[in-house]
C-alpha cells in the first residue's frame, strides 16, 4: 500500500516538508516542462465542480509528461448506478498511478487514501480541507514576503465553511503567525479551529468590522467568497453574502509588502478596481497553483529533486 505517500491533509506536514515542497515548486517555476512522468497515468476524479484546481492539476500532469484520465461530472459515472466510493477508487486504481480527487463529503479523501493501493491527492473534501490550495497559498506567501515566519495574516469572509482558510491555519502553525479573523457571527471561525490555535499557541484576534484601519496591519489579506453551495438556508446566504467587499479606496494605509490573496472564484467580495492595485496578487496566486501541484504529484510518487534535475526540457 502506498497510502502513506498520499496528500490528504496539511495538518501532518512538518515545517521541513512544507519547505521541501516550496523548494520543488520553485524549481518547477524555473522550468515547468520536465518529462518525469512519461508512462505514468494521473486520474482526476471530480465529484464536485472545479475550474482552477482541476485545470491546474491536469496541466501539471501534462507538463510532467503524464497521461490524464478521469471525469468532471459524477453524473456520467457508475456512482449514479449506486457504485460506492470504495469500488470507484479500487477500479480507477487499476488504471492510474495516482488519484486526484475532489469530493463533496468531508473525510472522503481520507477514506479513499485508506482503501486505495495508489497515492491519493485531496483536491478538496466538502468544507473540510483543501491542502493543495494551501500549498500554493504558502508558496505565494513565501514568494511575496520572502519568508513564512512572523507574519500578520488577515482572513476575511466565510471562515465557517471556507476549507482553504482552515487548511492555511493548520499549515502556518510552524511559522509563528498572528491571525486576524474578520467575519460576521454567522460565518465566524468555528470553535474547533480556535481551540486548535490555542493548543498550538497561535495568536488570533477576531473582528466583525472590515475597514481600512483594521486591515492596515496586514502582511497578507486573504479574501474568501461566501459559498452559496455550503448553505442549506438560502435566506441566511442572502443575508451575509455582501457583508465584506474590498475596494481600492480601502488600501491607502496598507503596508507596502501587503498582498491580497483569494482562492477564487470571486463573486463580488473584491471590487474590480482592486485588480490593478499593486497589492493585488490573486491571479498570480492561481498561476502558482501549477507549480505547487507539480511538486505535490511528484512528491507522492517519490520523485526527488535529483530526478527532477535530470528531466529538464525548458
Amino acid at each position: 500500500m502506498n497510502s502513506k505517500r498520499s496528500f490528504v491533509t496539511i495538518a501532518n506536514l512538518s515545517r521541513e516538508k512544507i519547505m521541501h515542497l516550496i523548494g520543488m515548486a520553485q524549481e518547477f517555476e524555473k522550468c515547468p516542462n520536465r518529462k518525469i512522468l512519461d508512462n505514468r497515468v494521473v486520474a482526476t476524479l471530480f465529484f464536485e465542480p472545479s475550474t482552477r484546481t482541476r485545470l491546474s492539476f491536469e496541466t501539471a500532469a501534462n507538463r510532467l509528461g503524464a497521461r490524464v484520465i478521469g471525469f468532471t461530472d459524477p453524473k456520467v459515472t457508475s456512482s449514479t448506478k449506486g457504485e460506492t466510493l470504495k469500488d470507484t477508487i479500487m477500479m480507477v486504481s487499476n488504471y492510474a498511478d495516482v488519484i486526484v480527487m475532489r469530493h463533496y463529503l468531508e473525510g472522503a479523501a481520507r477514506y479513499a487514501s485508506e482503501v486505495s493501493p495508489v497515492p491519493v491527492v485531496n483536491a478538496g473534501d466538502g468544507a473540510n480541507q483543501h491542502p493543495s490550495q494551501t500549498m500554493l497559498d504558502l508558496y505565494s506567501i513565501y514568494k511575496t514576503q520572502g519568508t513564512l515566519d512572523d507574519l500578520d495574516i488577515f482572513l476575511v469572509g466565510d471562515l465557517k465553511y471556507g476549507r482553504t482558510v482552515h487548511s492555511l491555519l493548520m499549515a502556518m502553525r510552524h511559522f509563528n503567525p498572528t491571525f486576524h479573523f474578520i467575519a460576521p457571527k454567522e460565518l465566524a471561525m468555528p470553535e474547533e479551529y480556535k481551540a486548535y490555535c490555542r493548543e498550538q499557541h497561535i495568536r488570533y484576534v477576531e473582528h466583525e468590522d472590515f475597514n481600512a484601519d483594521i486591515i492596515a496591519g496586514a502582511d497578507i489579506l486573504y479574501m474568501t467568497r461566501v459559498q452559496r453551495e455550503r448553505f442549506t438556508d438560502l435566506m441566511e446566504y442572502e443575508r451575509v453574502k455582501d457583508v465584506y467587499i474590498l475596494r481600492a479606496s480601502m488600501l491607502k494605509q496598507a503596508r507596502p509588502n501587503m498582498k491580497i490573496l483569494h482562492p477564487l472564484p470571486r463573486v463580488n467580495e473584491i471590487a474590480y478596481d482592486v485588480d490593478n492595485d499593486p497589492h493585488a496578487y490573486y491571479f498570480e496566486q492561481a498561476r502558482n497553483g501549477l507549480f505547487a501541484r507539480q511538486a505535490i504529484i511528484c512528491d507522492v510518487l517519490g520523485i526527488t529533486p535529483e530526478d527532477m534535475a535530470l528531466q529538464q526540457i525548458c
